[in-house]
């Protein structure tokens, strides 16, 4: 009896110091608060950049970005321009098509056209963390015609005859970022031709059989960029993270340890029911996460590496922040190559590709010009806002190299045919490769320096 009760003591002794550890993880300290707190930002920085261009696109009619709710398509036809602002360092390349799609009552599938094989096109589709989790186009499925399926992190069934390729998605809610080549202003109907191909539609049309029951309306909350900088990130961040159930099996800790300071799918946050030292404590964690951001921006100087699949991207939550604050959605660095300049643009200056170390693109390629700290198209009078392969009239050296201009002011009529204009300030020049060789991807090609004009 004795060995019984000191074993039963022992279990209760046991059983007490579990329930009072669980208690202290359940109630964190101010610090580990803010611990958390910076941790949960970092997270949640590019799903929030992500529900900005959401709320916008899919819950806001009176918005210009609104492309008419979820399933359907919004084309551009037309290149943009610097007043569009749907997207910061938009490329003017291939006009792009917008949509978004539920997936919580079933898959939808997503059927393409045939296009011609010279043409270029990719339909990059994201979850709603920004892992480009399917790929559609040129590069990845080829230009013939075909039928894809999206499905959903719960769907389980097989796929009917006529679909080519399953993609699954992590989240309830996706959209695709769909760019299609444009040659020029006489090219525009062709690409209307193209995009009008595009079809999106659920899976029980596709079969010609009864819909399922129609999943509850979402409320979304109205996106305002003040409170998603502050401790009411949380309350955004929870209302997001009801569609990204269930959680990946790498952030099943993570998100316990979130949950110790009110994050949860669909959970209400109210900031003024907190405790006044719990909500410092977040204040001071939004800040160190911000200050973190900061930090990390001033070395990221490339943008390979940024993009990509959650196992391309693993658990680093700080690139994926960074990759939302210098350009969201970008391609996979498989699909497109991306690097860049910093300039003055009261400086002339020069990018001189020698013979033989011109851009390498399957496809094609481009330098972009942004005007800072906006990140949007530079109105210019030649109405130019990229210069690549596809310029037309572009003038390459007797070598065979090519030698471009970058500035605010003109450098004369013989070479004004190879001239990005530039504000008479800062800029930012974005440079894509489409289709990148592997001396691209892994470094052994690089852009050749922003060289000043010698004055004479």
């Amino acid at each position: 009896m004795t060995r019984i009760h000191i074993k039963a003591a022992g279990a209760m002794a046991l059983g007490l110091s579990l329930i009072a550890a669980q208690l202290a993880f359940a109630q964190p300290s101010p610090d580990q608060v803010r611990a958390i707190t910076k941790d949960a930002y970092i997270y949640s920085f590019a799903m929030l950049e992500n529900y900005n261009t959401m709320y916008k696109q899919v819950a806001s009619p009176n918005d210009p970005a609104y492309v008419g709710g979820f399933g359907q398509y919004r084309h551009y036809a037309q290149a943009f321009t610097p007043d569009n602002h749907d997207v910061v360092t938009p490329n003017n390349d291939t006009p792009y098509s917008w949509a978004w799609v539920d997936l919580r009552t079933e898959p939808w599938v997503v059927s393409v056209p045939a296009v011609a094989d010279k043409r270029y096109y990719v339909q990059q589709w994201i979850d709603l963390f920004t892992y480009n989790f399917a790929y559609v186009g040129s590069r990845a499925t080829g230009n013939a015609a075909g039928n894809f399926m999206l499905v959903g992190p719960k769907w389980k069934g097989k796929p009917p005859a006529g679909i080519k390729k399953v993609f699954r998605s992590e989240t309830d809610i996706v959209l695709t970022l769909t760019r299609t080549a444009l040659n020029g202003p006489e090219d525009v109907e062709a690409v209307k031709t193209v995009q009008n191909g595009m079809k999106l539609q659920p899976l029980s049309s596709f079969e010609h059989k009864t819909a399922p029951p129609v999943a509850p309306a979402i409320d979304f909350p109205p996106f305002d960029r003040a409170k998603a900088r502050s401790h009411d990130f949380i309350g955004y961040l929870n209302f997001l993270l009801q569609f990204t159930q269930p959680p990946h099996p790498s952030e099943m800790a993570l998100m316990k340890r979130f949950a110790t300071i009110g994050i949860a799918p669909g959970k209400p946050f109210d900031a003024a029911a907190l405790p006044p030292d719990t909500l410092a404590a977040i204040d001071l964690g939004v800040k160190d996460a911000q200050e973190a951001l900061a930090a990390k921006a001033k070395v990221t100087l490339s943008s390979n590496g940024l993009f990509g699949s959650r196992a391309e991207l693993k658990s680093d939550y700080l690139t994926r922040a960074i990759a939302a604050e210098k350009g969201l959605y970008g391609n996979s660095l498989v699909e497109a190559w991306y690097g860049g300049y910093v300039g003055d643009g009261t400086k002339l200056q020069t990018i001189h590709f020698a013979k033989g170390q011109l851009p390498p693109a399957r496809f094609f390629w481009s330098i972009t010009l942004y005007s800072l700290p906006d990140r949007f198209l530079f109105a210019n009078d030649l109405k130019r806002y990229s210069i690549g392969d596809r310029t037309k009239g572009l003038k390459y050296d007797a070598d065979g190299g090519l030698t471009l201009y970058v500035g605010h002011a003109s450098p004369g009529p013989e070479m004004e045919s190879n001239w990005l204009p530039a504000p008479d300030a800062k800029y930012s020049a974005v440079a894509r490769i489409y289709g990148p060789s592997k001396a691209a991807m892994n470094g052994a090609w690089n852009l050749p320096p922003l060289t000043p004009v010698a004055t004479k």
